[in-house]
């Protein structure tokens, strides 16, 4: 029976915890926007939430296209790799 006890101790602590929720960043610029609605017209207010997209979405295209140039530069480094380790099989037949 305390075998079966420790099993389930076990089976409990296994189990994954409840998942964390994280708010979309753009959840602060929403509500900056709400804020100066009581000052600015409605076309106005649309205006700087489309310019501040516009202006995140660049953001986030010059990031990922950072970041496929990194990712290039390193396949391109493992195809040498690769190209090495395929000679030094060769010639370690040879020899």
């Amino acid at each position: 029976m305390s075998i079966f006890a420790a099993m389930s101790v076990f089976a409990a602590k296994a189990q994954s915890p409840a998942p964390i929720v994280v708010q979309a960043a753009s959840a602060a610029t929403v509500s900056s926007n709400s804020a100066s609605a009581t000052t600015s017209p409605p076309a106005a207010q649309d205006s700087e939430a489309l310019q501040a997209a516009l202006k995140s979405l660049q953001e986030i295209k010059a990031t990922n296209e950072e970041t496929l140039k990194k990712q290039e530069a390193a396949l391109q480094q493992l195809d040498e790799l690769q190209k090495a380790a395929d000679q030094v099989k060769i010639f370690g037949k040879r020899g």
